[in-house]
């Protein structure tokens, strides 16, 4: 058997930890409800500003603050400055949610506001709840990571369902047919999921799905009320899911 004093300070450990969790998450909810839901964009750090793919999220920063939508980035530098700066230079709203990363992650000098995380899963959490659309640029693991997270959440209805957009066709289209020659005849996915997002390469189209969404009231939030299936399935209650 476990020591009792060995369990209390696994214990107190913990609790330390649980509160560092819970802080991180807090401090990102507060300032999601201080501008309304706009476009999170997602792309690599690594790549340099004159990449054809950073040129194109730098006019699509620009295009989405034109038309009053909101830019959220992770913050740092490649496609995220990009998008940042677009948005920054015309004058609209460009958020980044940072992170402490041993390597290339700092804050692009493109934010009219930032929060920076301890933690991988608050900054995406905030990532998701902060969007009405999602683009997902280029990218390493971290954004195959995030492609990933927002999808099956989709998938398992935890969140409602958003314009998803793999930007460059070209760069995304192995995965895709991945996904269909693999995962499918196995039946690991279902031709409904891979509808979930789309491929393109028209920034224009990307601004037109945020233009028929809208533009929610600050301090709103498209979760505010959302049942998940598994909620409606097993009929929880409002207090229930709170406290799930």
């Amino acid at each position: 058997m476990l020591d009792e004093d060995f369990l209390k300070q696994l214990e107190a450990a913990d609790i330390k930890r649980a509160k560092a969790y819970a802080n991180d998450l807090e401090r990102g909810l507060k300032i999601v409800r201080t501008y309304p839901q706009g476009v999170t964009i997602f792309g690599s750090a690594r790549l340099p500003q004159d990449n054809k793919y950073c040129k194109k999220a730098r006019e699509l920063g620009q295009l989405l603050a034109q038309n009053g939508h909101a830019v959220i980035t992770g913050g740092g530098p490649g496609i995220m400055e990009a998008a940042n700066q677009g948005a920054f230079e015309y004058g609209g709203k460009s958020i980044g949610l940072n992170i402490t990363l041993r390597h290339e992650q700092f804050p692009n000098p493109y934010l009219t506001d930032m929060l920076n995380f301890k933690y991988f899963f608050a900054r995406k959490v905030m990532l998701a709840m902060s969007a009405k659309v999602y683009v997902m640029f280029p990218g390493g693991f971290g954004t195959l990571d995030e492609l990933s997270e927002i999808t099956v959440l989709m998938q398992e209805g935890k969140m409602p369902k958003m314009p998803v957009f793999l930007f460059g066709k070209s760069f995304w289209r192995q995965l895709d047919k991945f996904f269909e020659a693999k995962m499918l005849p196995l039946g690991l996915i279902s031709k409904n999921d891979l509808k979930i997002f789309k491929l393109t390469d028209d920034v224009a189209e990307i601004v037109k799905a945020a233009n028929k969404i809208g533009h929610p009231p600050i301090k709103t939030n498209y979760y505010d009320g959302f049942s998940s299936a598994e909620d409606e399935e097993f009929g929880l209650s409002d207090e229930e899911k709170i406290i799930k």
